[in-house]
């Protein structure tokens, strides 16, 4: 029998979540520019304007998600990652459904993001497509960027 999965609101400062943090840095500074990563600092993720989730399987980090306000209505999805050795069971999708349903009930009518061009986010390019996102100009504070796709969802 699996057990069970929990995906809740916790610090991004736990101790527990050093190799998650330490993955997610590696994996986005693997084939992306220094000027093209977007990933916010973990100190930075400790904000009131962010939720910041984890999503466990018998109090074991396996992924990690953060949902940013940017005004009233719209939202963005940052830091969403599941260790390599997690992947393939659906967990990135399990996550991106709960944000967009969090994203529904907390009243926001958009939620964006922005992901790299590059092969390796192929396939969370395709996570997010599946999930309803749909290509989008720059959002926010971004810039047009030949190495990022901004991607948005109405709710």
């Amino acid at each position: 029998m699996t057990e069970p999965l929990s995906f809740a609101s916790e610090s991004p400062l736990a101790e527990d979540l050093d190799l998650l943090f330490q993955r997610h840095t590696a994996d986005m500074h693997a084939d992306t520019p220094p000027e093209s990563i977007h990933m916010l600092p973990r100190q930075a993720l400790v904000s009131s304007a962010i939720e910041f989730f984890v999503l466990r399987q018998s109090g074991k980090p396996l992924g990690m998600a953060a949902l940013k306000r940017l005004d009233e209505a719209h939202g963005e999805v940052k830091s969403m990652h599941v260790l390599s050795e997690a992947r393939g069971r659906g967990l990135s999708r399990l996550m991106l459904e709960y944000l967009i349903d969090h994203a529904r009930r907390s009243g926001l009518t958009r939620l964006s993001l922005e992901t790299g061009a590059q092969p390796g986010f192929a396939a969370a390019r395709s996570l997010y497509t599946r999930g309803g996102f749909a290509e989008c100009p720059p959002f926010g504070s971004y810039h047009p960027d030949p190495n990022s796709v901004f991607m948005t969802l109405a709710l």
